[in-house]
């Protein structure tokens, strides 16, 4: 796919989100993930379980994650981004789990693709997305504040547009397990870093991200895709001074070189490395060339801060281009 910005991206881009030619792209994707990865997930994953609560990053395509969120006392079970249906069946046939609910975070195909053939294979299931997205099958749309609930499962949608017009993500309130919070991203925040603003500007992206900053310290971050190790990369060329950001990526590396999975990780953390959760940061912008002298925190406004957001997604880009 070219990149964004260009005449053939813009109308390669609503041929995929607003026609079949989207869901025919995907397959082909799907498949050459299959081939590349001779039949093998991308990553190797395990359970985090917390009293009743068990979360299960399931890998698929080439860096996608889908998420299996249990009840263990209940047996509720919601599935997060199912995009390749044949790989989360697999689990659940190997786990024996039947699925009562699908939460996607936006459209695009990768997150959005499994949701016909799990309707199908589940016909009473219920399939809930944002509903400024456009999202196939959906049978509830949400809006920010919705509360969703199976059994303990409690999650609320947060408004998030930026990298889509209708971009969504869930809050998993762990409370009732003894557990932190558990975000499930999808592509607005990933390890260190964000998605790309492909139907929103840096404003409409910073006023997201922000809301994803006040959450509590402890919330869990599972990201949409296994991205750290390029993030991390990024940031730490960007912010070479920040040891946090260092020592993250030292560990990333070891991780992925025998292909472990990075998630989750947390708030706290990701506002102690993350540049596109920083830019009100002097040493963000001073790296970034926007800030040339010390300037008092109150002169650091959300124009600057957008002005900084928009140079770090270039920067980004132009360091290594991920969609």
């Amino acid at each position: 796919m070219s990149k964004a910005g260009g005449c053939c991206f813009r109308i390669g881009y609503f041929l995929y989100t607003r026609t079949r030619i989207g869901y025919w792209y995907h397959q082909k994707e799907l498949k050459k993930a299959r081939e590349k990865l001779n039949g093998a997930d991308h990553s190797t994953t395990s359970v985090t379980e917390f009293k009743d609560l068990s979360i299960l990053p399931i890998p698929m395509l080439l860096d996608n994650y889908c998420y299996l969120i249990q009840d263990k006392q209940t047996n509720n079970v919601i599935l997060v981004d199912p995009g390749d249906p044949d790989r989360v069946l697999k689990v659940l046939k190997e786990t024996n789990i039947k699925p009562d609910a699908i939460l996607i975070t936006h459209k695009h195909w990768d997150h959005s693709g499994g949701n016909a053939k799990l309707k199908s294979v589940f016909p009473t299931i219920r399939i809930y997305g944002g509903a400024m997205d456009h999202i196939p099958e959906v049978t509830h749309p949400v809006a920010d504040g919705d509360v969703i609930q199976f059994g303990g499962l409690k999650l609320k949608v947060i408004f998030t547009p930026g990298h889509t017009v209708g971009h969504v993500v869930y809050v998993l309130d762990g409370s009732s397990y003894g557990a932190p919070d558990s975000l499930f991203s999808g592509d607005h925040l990933f390890l260190s870093g964000c998605g790309r603003m492909f139907e929103g500007n840096a404003s409409t992206m910073l006023r997201s991200l922000d809301k994803i900053a006040n959450l509590k310290a402890d919330t869990l971050v599972w990201p949409g895709h296994e991205y750290a190790e390029d993030d991390l990369e990024f940031t730490c060329d960007l912010e070479p001074e920040n040891d946090t950001a260092q020592d993250k990526y030292e560990w990333t590396k070891r991780k992925r070189e025998v292909k472990d999975a990075t998630c989750p990780s947390t708030i706290h953390e990701e506002k102690s490395y993350n540049p596109f959760l920083r830019t009100g940061e002097e040493t963000i912008l001073r790296n970034l060339g926007i800030l040339a002298s010390p300037l008092s925190p109150l002169n650091i406004t959300d124009d600057v801060r957008s002005k900084a957001l928009a140079e770090v997604r270039d920067r980004k880009d132009r360091f290594k281009y991920k969609l």
